[in-house]
């Protein structure tokens, strides 16, 4: 759609076949109440009061935000066929879901500095990971995911849209929308690849120099405690492949220029969703303290259960 001036807002033109809502919607009330289940739980049991599970709830409360930047809204498209956003609203959109996911890298990269201290510096950690400490460190990935993504994204509001204002995508991707400005954006493309490498690159290189410590640290320890640091790690480092493994082919998929534009959007879209939906699930099941917390929660809700029907049974006598 061309317009006669500067665009006031922005058509999401991506897929239209209605078979996906009921994937989106299941999909976004599996993340919702599997990671509120993980700040809960952390919240309200005593023995998840560990700087591990510290940060596991603040990479549960950022995936919510992640999703909650794009799939509401892509949710409503679906049902009502209302596909247009204003020109602010799309860019707040664009800013919370760059930015967040920049937050979440930062913290998967705290969580393996955490592995790294716990194992490598085992006699230490509990004064080195003080809760002060993880304060200012949840907070520094915070302001990493807030400022990192600032000039990428302030650069973007300065272009001016003159039409047309067809968004090719589901929701207001970055790349997507700039290709619409009327104006040259090769620097916006070069500030782009800039924060990409520093985003991901840089957070995956200090993430790989953790575990090349605690793998040195770890050959010279006994099998059993071998299998124990093993245990520790695991679900962090599958939740950083499935994380960074998706990104790349985001990227990968938005820098080939054959690429199918349907799939591309598909692959976006389950990279939205996909950590967010899978981190839950993975933590639950590779961590036996997690599945604990998750029975005595179960219990406590069973137990206020029973004493309310045999309350209200009471009365009714």
């Amino acid at each position: 759609m061309n317009t006669s001036g500067p665009v006031e807002f922005f058509i999401l033109d991506g897929l239209k076949e209605k078979y996906i809502l009921p994937f989106v919607f299941t999909a976004y009330i599996s993340i919702l109440s599997g990671n509120s289940m993980i700040i809960y739980l952390v919240r309200t049991d005593h023995k998840l009061n560990t700087p591990m599970y510290f940060f596991l709830h603040f990479l549960s409360f950022n995936d919510i935000v992640f999703t909650s930047a794009t799939m509401p809204n892509m949710l409503f498209m679906l049902l009502t066929g209302v596909r247009t956003i204003s020109k602010t609203g799309c860019f707040l959109q664009m800013y919370f879901f760059l930015s967040s996911g920049g937050t979440g890298r930062g913290l998967l990269t705290v969580m393996a500095f955490d592995r790294y201290v716990a194992i490598c510096n085992p006699l230490r950690y509990t004064t080195i990971m003080t809760r002060r400490v993880c304060v200012l460190l949840i907070f520094g990935s915070w302001v990493f995911g807030i400022v990192i993504l600032l000039p990428t994204f302030i650069w973007a509001t300065l272009l001016p849209f003159c039409g047309p204002n067809v968004v090719k995508h589901l929701f207001c991707d970055h790349s997507s929308v700039v290709v619409l400005a009327c104006t040259d954006t090769t620097r916006n493309g070069v500030l782009s690849l800039t924060v990409v490498i520093i985003v991901l690159v840089g957070t995956f290189l200090l993430i790989l120099t953790s575990y090349i410590c605690i793998g040195k640290a770890v050959r010279k320890m006994s099998r059993a405690d071998q299998l124990k640091a093993f245990g520790t790690c695991v679900s962090h480092l599958i939740v950083v492949c499935i994380s960074y493994v998706s990104a790349v082919f985001v990227y990968v998929s938005y820098r080939v220029a054959k690429f199918d534009p349907d799939v591309r959007i598909i692959i976006a879209v389950l990279y939205s969703m996909l950590t967010p939906l899978l981190n839950p699930i993975i933590y639950s099941l590779r961590n036996k303290e997690l599945q604990d917390a998750i029975k005595r929660a179960f219990g406590k809700f069973t137990t206020a259960s029973k004493e309310t029907r045999k309350t209200v049974n009471s009365i009714l006598k």
